[in-house]
């Protein structure tokens, strides 16, 4: 498996260092951009804790794994940092990848604090080896739910593949809105193509269209498929798993891609902490971070500060979860058992239904709280 350099410059190998794992999408079919912006915040904790002395004196190493959105390569790379002796393993955007992750850590007994995937069932039984940074999808699409039910959009089609996550956000939405008087219609884009979505999407009589799929393709065709279509021109698309997020979104569609609302992991307004390391992730990245780069500072943050109070004890780190206080980049972090959540999870990061403004692209919009 090829290692990319850590960007910290903090790999060594004279047996001196903490090492931590990190698994992180860095090529197709992974999305990369979102990869790019989760190492970039778990590197900048990195070198922020070695400016500060490292952990007990001793530098902390981020040892780097591309999972590429493969589940198989992702366990590969817990056995292998398992070998390497690593403290834990942190990161992965990919929810089916985690998962995969997941399974493979709490077999092993290596600790995994999860910082990006939303998966509720990252785990097939509770564990105690797992914690997790990011919300459950359960916990952000039911908002994502009242944000269209207060819009008065009651008639949705989700616009899916086959996948675990797709089928359980679907499964979410339509628990959610059916008793509220909304209906949820699947159509399936590996039988359809995006004309033929956009007929069906007529002949259902829908008001919304959810793009419960990948980027950017098939994502990218739908959108211009409907934008285009004058039938559809009253109709709202949603991406609830965040793709117009990215500049790649806005690169990719242009004004097509705005006022598409999705979920995002940020407080209205940054405290002191969020400012300053926003600031320096804009600085290293070249753009605005996302709430991805958050999560991954904030998941060092954790696993740093664990590592400071109870040592480098797999163990001792898995043990600790359930006493972390950390002062993260969105709000105080604290894990805890939530029902129908197999893992310890900070309930919750601060969520909004955001968009792109049509009318200044690169601006976002915050249409709903929850």
């Amino acid at each position: 498996m090829n290692t990319p350099p850590s960007p910290s410059g903090a790999e060594r190998t004279d047996g001196a260092s903490v090492r931590l794992g990190a698994l992180v999408p860095l090529t197709r079919p992974g999305w990369v951009e979102a990869g790019r912006h989760l190492l970039a915040g778990l590197d900048l904790a990195v070198r922020e804790v070695n400016d500060a002395g490292g952990i007990d004196g001793r530098p902390l190493e981020l040892v780097v794994r591309d999972t590429a959105a493969d589940p198989e390569r992702a366990a590969a790379a817990v056995d292998e940092l398992a070998g390497l002796g690593v403290a834990a393993v942190a990161g992965e955007y990919h929810s089916v990848v985690a998962r995969a992750a997941a399974a493979r850590a709490d077999a092993l007994g290596v600790p995994f604090l999860c910082s990006s995937a939303v998966l509720d069932a990252l785990t097939e039984e509770p564990t105690e080896w797992v914690a997790r940074v990011a919300p459950a999808q359960s916990h952000g699409w039911r908002i994502y739910a009242d944000f269209l039910l207060g819009a008065g959009r009651r008639r949705i089609a989700v616009a899916t593949q086959p996948s675990v996550y797709w089928a359980s956000g679907t499964r979410v939405l339509r628990d959610h809105l059916a008793p509220r008087g909304g209906t949820v219609v699947e159509l399936d884009t590996n039988a359809l193509t995006p004309d033929a979505l956009c007929d069906a999407l007529v002949d259902h009589g829908v008001t919304a269209l959810l793009l419960l799929v990948g980027h950017p393709e098939p994502a990218v065709p739908i959108v211009r498929a409907v934008r285009g279509d004058r039938r559809l021109a009253q109709i709202l698309i949603g991406a609830p798993a965040g793709q117009p997020e990215f500049a790649e979104w806005g690169a990719a569609l242009g004004e097509d891609g705005a006022g598409i609302p999705f979920l995002r992991y940020l407080p209205e307004r940054l405290g002191p902490l969020g400012e300053r390391v926003g600031k320096e992730l804009r600085e290293r990245l070249g753009e605005a971070p996302s709430f991805v780069a958050f999560e991954g500072w904030d998941t060092l943050a954790v696993l740093a500060a664990v590592l400071r109070s109870h040592g480098t004890d797999r163990a001792a780190v898995a043990g600790s979860w359930p006493r972390v206080a950390v002062e993260g980049t969105r709000g105080p972090i604290r894990f805890s058992r939530t029902p129908g959540i197999s893992v310890r999870q900070w309930a919750w990061a601060p969520t909004q239904v955001v968009d792109r403004d049509p009318a200044e692209p690169d601006r976002f919009r915050i249409l709903h709280s929850g």
